[in-house]
């Protein structure tokens, strides 16, 4: 268990590098978007990300966060793996990985996710933009992150037999 809070550590470290670059991240993402003639659609999965990192990014600040943003979702999707391997579990923390696992699937639509207080990064969008475009985007990684905390936490609580050992 304390593997993985202290993964989760590591990961919102990152994220809170990412968090005072937003803007950068949202401007990456208008560029990309522009060379990709996208700019109807909402940016609604990570998958179009890593698609607008690899065909549409050209300049190397915009490459630099797009691959911080995707690094700190892949971490994400690999501590949920570990977390599943953990313990057997039980409704409240199965849902919660459940969320976690459908969040950071790289086809998931996260058009319809926003984040809630405490994590003000929408309210950093215009809201043209944060409506149309990239509130989702911006929101899955402090709704997954929180989700993960709730999963230790609840985690902690169950009887230590139902722990597998630390992989």
């Amino acid at each position: 268990m304390n593997e993985i809070k202290e993964s989760l550590r590591n990961i919102e470290q990152t994220y809170k590098i990412f968090q005072q670059q937003q803007f950068t991240f949202i401007t990456a993402l208008e560029h990309t978007r522009e060379n990709a003639h996208d700019k109807i659609k909402p940016v609604s999965s990570i998958g179009q990300v890593q698609t607008y990192t690899d065909h549409y990014c050209n300049n190397s600040t915009d490459k630099r966060i797009l691959l911080l943003f995707l690094s700190i979702c892949s971490d994400l999707n690999k501590l949920c793996q570990r977390l599943e391997s953990l313990h057997p579990g039980n409704s409240v923390t199965n849902a919660l990985l459940d969320k976690c696992k459908t969040l950071v699937s790289h086809s998931n639509d996260l058009s319809g996710i926003r984040a809630k207080y405490p994590h003000d990064v929408v309210n950093h969008l215009s809201c043209d933009e944060a409506r149309n475009h990239y509130g989702g985007v911006v929101s899955l990684i402090p709704i997954v992150l929180d989700s993960m905390k709730e999963w230790v936490a609840h985690t902690e609580k169950l009887p230590r037999n139902m722990l597998h050992s630390d992989p």
